[in-house]
């Protein structure tokens, strides 16, 4: 005869943990991809995925791949009429201009700021309050906040 035992599952425990902050939703993979989820939705994806790149930037190591990689940041988000440009105000954009020449693993520091900032402030709110994320809130809970599992 099954034996049953009672495993106690808090309600969303991870989803619900995304709500605390922007950063345990970043450092979640799953959380990440919804959120990417939320900004496509949104046609504004490029900034996380501007914040992203600088966080993959600032782990590189080689001389010539710091060079390279701050090159395709720059082209990819940060020169006029890039194909992800990001909004970030004249001066950082001109300021990340003038230092492209020789950049460092500091290069993309401000802009990075600004739009994390931009996202905390903007972004992160909306999702919250988002059909996506009350789909992944509501599908995971459990009813009663219990669940049999037979144990054999």
């Amino acid at each position: 005869m099954p034996v049953k035992c009672c495993f106690y599952r808090s309600p969303t425990a991870e989803t619900m943990t995304w709500s605390e902050n922007m950063d345990t939703l970043l450092a979640n993979q799953a959380g990440l991809d919804a959120f990417r989820t939320f900004l496509k939705s949104e046609f504004s994806e490029e900034n996380v995925e501007f914040w992203l790149a600088c966080e993959d930037f600032k782990k590189t190591k080689n001389a010539e791949k710091i060079a390279s990689k701050a090159k395709m940041i720059y082209s990819e988000f940060i020169e006029a009429d890039a194909p992800k440009e990001i909004n970030i105000d004249f001066s950082t954009r001109d300021l990340i201009s003038k230092n492209i020449a020789e950049p460092t693993l500091k290069c993309f520091d401000e802009a990075q700021k600004l739009i994390y900032c931009l996202m905390a402030k903007d972004s992160f709110p909306r999702f919250l309050k988002s059909e996506i994320y009350k789909k992944l809130v509501n599908s995971q809970q459990v009813p009663n906040h219990k669940k049999w599992l037979p144990f054999l």
